[in-house]
């Protein structure tokens, strides 16, 4: 085969997900308007993820994280014995 068509095949499903991303992201925008996306914490799974931020939400931000703090409540339900 040659390379061109190669690299073109291994280009091809990652421009097809950019091309469908932008699209979606498009009629989303004409429907309801300017979004906006930030950082948000799950305290049940302890992990993040960026998603659309409501009017009246902060976003996480990751200076303000205190690892003591969640470690200790993970723990409280364990009996560490050393």
């Amino acid at each position: 085969m040659d390379a061109q068509l190669i690299a073109a095949l291994i280009l091809l499903p990652f421009t097809v997900a950019f091309i469908y991303a932008a699209i979606h992201e498009y009629m989303r925008y004409k429907s309801q308007g300017k979004a906006n996306y930030g950082l948000v914490y799950d305290e049940e799974t302890g992990t993040t993820h960026v998603t659309g931020i409501g009017e009246g939400q902060d976003e996480y931000n990751p200076d303000d994280f205190d690892p003591s703090d969640a470690n200790q409540a993970s723990a409280e339900g364990y009996d560490c014995k050393t």
